[in-house]
Parts: C-alpha cells; structure tokens; sequence
C-alpha cells in the first residue's frame, strides 16, 4: 500500500475546530482596522526576487538563508513572499496610489520562510499587515500603534509589552555605523562569525543578535539614541508623549533594531513572555526610504506585521477559545413526513434567524443515532422533530450542554424562543 503523502514539514493543516478561533481573530482585526479607515489590498503571493533583495536587504538572513526561490519556465526569479510589505508598495507604485496622496492600508495572508520550525515558527505563517504611506510626522506612528493596543483589548489578550526605539535617518545611522563599526573592531574576538560577518555590510544586526555568548559586547556598544540629530530626537519624543497621554505603556529598548533594512526612524515590538523563544507577536516601524528604493519619489511610510500563529497560540491559553460561538441546534427528525417538513423547517429558522448556526442530520438513523451526531457536533440545543410533533404542531428542545429539561413548544413560536435561548 503506498504511504499516504503528508503536510510538507513547518505547513500546517488549520483544521476545522481551530478555525473557529482564526475567523474571531481575523474578523476582529478587520473590524478595528476599518473603524480607522485603513483599507484592504490583496497581493499575489509570488513576486520577483528582485523586489526582496532590493526591499529587505541582500546581506539579511531572510535573503541569504530563508526564502523560497525558484526559477519559472520563463528563466525568471521568481520567490514567495517572505513578508508583505515590499508587496504592498510594489502594488502601490504598480497601480499608482502613492505619488502625492496619503494611503491606509492592510492584508493579510501566508508568508513564507525556510526556518527551522518550532511553536510559533514555521515555514508557512500567516501575518495581517499594516502600511500607511504620505505621513511623515509621529501622529501616524501613534495612531499605529494605538491600533495595536486595542485589537488586544478587544481580543481579551493582556501581558504584551511594547517596546519601543528609534533608528534615525538614513544619514544618522550612516554616522553612527562608523562608531558602531570602530567599536565591534576593537572587541572583534567576542564577535561570533555571524556577527563578523556582518561587519561592514550590516552592523546593526549585530545588536540584534540572539547569541547569549555576545550579551555583554552588545550592552556595551554605543546606542543610536545618543547621536540623534534634533529633529529625530522630537520626533520620538513626540511619539513617546502621545503614548503617556494614551494611557500605553512601554520600554525603550536601545538595541531593538528589528531584521529588515529598511527601517528608519520609530521601531517597535510587541512581545510576550509566554511563547518562548518566539516571543513578538506584533513588530513595525516607519520606513521612509523605500519607496524611492523600489523606484518611486520618495514617500514617508510607517507599517506592522502582526504573526497570526503566535496570537492564536495566546488566545488558546486564555478564556477566549471558550467563549467562541458552537452550533446552536441539531435537527434530529423521525418519520418519512417529518423528514420533509423538517428540512422545511430548518429553512425558515435561518431566513428568520440570519445568525443561527444550526445543523440538519443527513444519512437517516434512529433517534440514538442523531442524538449521538447532536452530540458530536457540540451543538449546544437537540430539535426534535418527529411525526407526533408534527400532527401537534409542535417540536421538542432538549439542552445537550447543561442543566435543563427538554420542553415542547408551539412551531409558531419556535423562533423567539430560540432567539432568546442563542443570544
């Protein structure tokens, strides 16, 4: 017998019991994003590889190491997203929505990246991402992250932190990597090979790194902060007030750099410490030069990625999952004629109950049997509906999650009572 062909290892399968917490988590985004007007944009999952190595930085892991790339029949190369970000501007600059005008915009989908998996990474994740273009000042960033902040509240999730830095302009930082680089020159024996590496063509990294051997080289580096020019510094000053007024507490934290080049300006994450290793669940910044980088004028522009998998994972945890809508009622139907009728009757229980989720039995069976697919469908309320309830006119509720005694009750006033037994 062939073996059965599997899930390719770090994809999986969202099965039909865990949706129920992907559509809560996706749909209250999507309700929060649109009460601040951002709108939804769909790009395609493939591009050309160009566009990351032009966007995210050639001498970056996710370039050198981690994306899918392959060549189409066409000879060209083409790679799967590995963010969504460089995809949301090429489509901006594509179909001209960001020269001279201001765009708030979201997606969401799958991204892919050839990591080693493990909770809360995989190879196939998904992200819902935020982009707004043609606003420069710190107004934006707040609003951002104050977007962040209260999809948590609405999702019931508590204990992130905020963190939160600035990386200057493109010509501050170009100062500051001179330091930075005379530094790391002078402890180069403490550096690992990554870190040397990265020397000369990306010093920033290396106060990202995760290697507990490098810590103490690391903490003593010169931090950015210190050689800001005044208008960066207002700037995250102003963010930083906006914040306090808000109410959003938050932690500086001089080495977040975060993994993409483009970045400039405000940065900042939203971590956990509940999830491990992988503990940002939510990550972004302002990236002001990459539009021009991708080919357009240049555009001010501020964006966050939040990692759908690692949120699920919180909200599991919590007593969300287990206040997730079940199916309401199982029709369970005896006799010939009731089976007719009762197919009947389920049609106008929806037409007068839009948001009922109710579930007809199919396949025949006795009343044991039906009662055990009521159960197994974790319906909270069993309809019966059999040839003596329907001569009477009427049809029994049986509670199938609790306390309670099965009733009768009068077709006609079937669905207000069901109404006021859902709601």
């Amino acid at each position: 017998m062939a073996k059965n062909i599997q899930a390719i290892r770090g994809m999986k399968d969202i099965l039909p019991e865990q949706t129920p917490l992907w559509q809560f988590l996706e749909d209250t985004v999507r309700s929060v994003l649109s009460r601040y007007g951002y709108g939804e944009i769909r790009m395609p999952i493939v591009e050309l590889t160009e566009l990351f190595k032009r966007s995210i930085g050639e001498v970056t892991d996710i370039v050198e190491k981690e994306m899918y790339t392959f060549d189409d029949r066409n000879g060209d190369s083409l790679t799967l997203r590995p963010e969504g970000t460089a995809g949301c501007v090429r489509a901006g600059l594509e179909h001209g929505l960001l020269f001279n005008q201001v765009q708030r915009l979201w997606y969401r989908g799958p991204m892919f990246r050839h990591e080693r998996p493990q909770k809360g990474r995989y190879r196939q994740f998904h992200q819902i991402g935020v982009e707004s273009f043609g606003l420069e000042g710190p107004d934006v960033d707040l609003e951002q992250i104050l977007i962040t902040h209260r999809i948590w509240r609405e999702l019931g999730l508590d204990g992130l932190e905020l963190q939160l830095n600035t990386l200057g302009t493109a010509e501050e930082r170009t100062a500051y990597k001179v330091l930075l680089v005379d530094y790391f020159r002078s402890r180069i024996d403490e550096l690992d090979a990554d870190s040397r590496r990265r020397l000369e063509s990306n010093p920033l990294r290396i106060l990202d790194t995760k290697n507990p051997d490098m810590a103490a080289v690391v903490s003593d580096a010169p931090t950015l902060m210190d050689h800001l020019g005044d208008a960066s510094r207002a700037h995250f000053e102003t963010l930083c007030a906006g914040l306090d007024a808000a109410g959003v507490a938050y932690v500086i934290n001089p080495r977040l750099v975060r993994g993409l080049d483009y970045y400039a300006r405000t940065v900042f994450e939203w971590v956990t410490t509940r999830l491990g290793a992988q503990g940002t669940v939510c990550a972004g910044g302002r990236y002001d030069g990459l539009v021009k980088q991708l080919g357009g004028r240049p555009t001010p522009a501020v964006g966050f990625a939040m990692g759908l998998e690692r949120l699920i994972a919180l909200l599991e945890e919590g007593e969300t999952a287990k206040r997730l809508p079940s199916v309401d009622l199982y029709l369970v139907m005896m006799g010939e004629t009731a089976q007719r009728e009762g197919v009947q009757l389920a049609e106008r229980l929806r037409d007068e109950l839009p948001d009922l989720r109710l579930i007809v039995n199919c396949g025949g069976g006795g009343f044991k049997s039906q009662f055990k697919k009521a159960d197994k469908s974790n319906a909270r309320y069993a309809l019966i509906f059999g040839d003596d309830e329907l001569a009477n006119g009427e049809v029994g509720i049986k509670p199938l999650r609790g306390e309670g005694e099965q009733q009768q009750v009068k077709l006609s006033e079937l669905a207000g009572i069901i109404a006021g037994l859902t709601a």
